[in-house]
């Protein structure tokens, strides 16, 4: 038998990436309502999000709820998706990111990495997901979407990484903090011809949803 014919586990097994969706917010500035609840194509928003992760490579996807966690769990449609209370999620989205990789270390499977999106992009789709999602290299991967230079979601995390980005996410910093103390370990992948990196935080900004 050749070498070939002895390859290990991990050269025949692609890595497991998982979609990791932070869905907790309150919509303070929209009057409280929780943006995972915001109508978009006919349904919550936390499903078009949902759905952005799927159809961009993630099989497996954890999604970190918050306000109205109840109400969001009745209203939106999201089998096979692992949710996660986050009881302080008024904290701010360092919360979230905590506890959603804490869910994450907790899968029977091994994840080798964490792809990282917000509820309240609906500008960025399975295209940037997947570009994002193939700058992994190892499960020591840092990498993030650009959009004209300046760095955006989703955001991709390797497994080792993940203890120390969940040591510095607090408040509504989330991994700014690790990420500009990382910044030379971070790939950069191009997204400005396939998305748009607004947020939903004010009635205004509803305007981008259908």
């Amino acid at each position: 038998m050749g070498y070939a014919g002895l390859m290990t586990h991990t050269e025949q097994t692609p890595p497991r990436i998982a979609g990791l969706l932070l869905a907790a917010g309150g919509g303070r500035r929209l009057g409280g309502r929780p943006k995972a609840l915001l109508p978009h194509r006919g349904r919550p928003l936390v499903e078009h999000a949902v759905r952005v992760l799927r159809e961009g490579g993630c099989e497996v996807v954890h999604v970190v709820l918050g306000a109205s966690a109840d109400r969001v769990r009745e209203r939106a449609q999201l089998p096979g998706c692992v949710l996660v209370d986050n009881p302080e999620w008024a904290e701010g989205m360092g919360s979230s990111l905590r506890v959603g990789l804490a869910s994450l270390s907790a899968e029977a499977l091994p994840v080798d990495a964490a792809l990282v999106s917000l509820v309240d992009q609906p500008g960025i789709g399975a295209e940037a997901v997947a570009r994002v999602r193939s700058a992994y290299r190892s499960r020591d991967a840092l990498a993030a979407a650009s959009y004209e230079g300046r760095r955006g979601h989703p955001v991709l995390f390797g497994a080792d990484r993940w203890a120390g980005i969940a040591a510095e996410a607090v408040g509504d910093q989330g991994a700014r903090d690790y990420l500009k103390a990382h910044r030379d370990a971070i790939t950069l992948v191009d997204c400005s011809d396939v998305a748009e990196p607004y947020d939903i935080d004010t009635e205004a900004d509803l305007a981008h949803l259908e």
